[in-house]
């Protein structure tokens, strides 16, 4: 499945998550589909991301343990990427997911009277945050080397 279609999924499921542990799972479903895409592009990518599309699959991939712990086996979305067609596309939509993730767990965390489940939010915050970080450097690398093949 095309990561852009993922992303549109994990949205919507995103959206419609209401419980709490909803919420905190797709936060980790989303962290498993950057660690998706940023491997599929550090093999399939362009030379020039292929370093930077490996740091976004590590970053995705730091939070495999928490997804495991928060979703039942087999139902990780990321397992079905198959390709990236418009990367750059499929990067902001993954940026702007984040960001949606992010936000979501912000009303968890400020709502939590549980101190382990403010934790687990503050963790995949950060977590996200990290994670488009290396989503915006990853684009960065992309716009540059489009400039760079302009240019020749």
């Amino acid at each position: 499945m095309d990561a852009t279609r993922l992303i549109g999924a994990t949205r919507t499921a995103l959206a419609q998550a209401r419980a709490v542990q909803e919420i905190v799972g797709e936060a980790w479903q989303t962290q498993a589909l950057a660690g998706a895409i940023g491997s599929h592009l550090a093999v399939h990518g362009p030379f020039e991301a292929r370093a930077a599309a490996g740091g976004l699959s590590e970053a995705g991939a730091r939070a495999s343990g928490a997804l495991r712990q928060t979703l039942r086996a087999g139902a990780i979305r990321a397992g079905h990427l198959s390709e990236v067609r418009d990367p750059w596309v499929a990067l902001a939509g993954l940026c702007g997911l984040l960001g949606e993730v992010g936000i979501a767990l912000v009303g968890v965390a400020c709502s939590s009277d549980e101190d382990a489940l403010y934790w687990q939010c503050i963790e995949a915050i950060d977590a996200a945050d990290e994670t488009s970080d290396r989503v915006r450097w990853l684009q960065r690398r992309l716009a540059l080397r489009e400039r760079e093949g302009g240019a020749a």
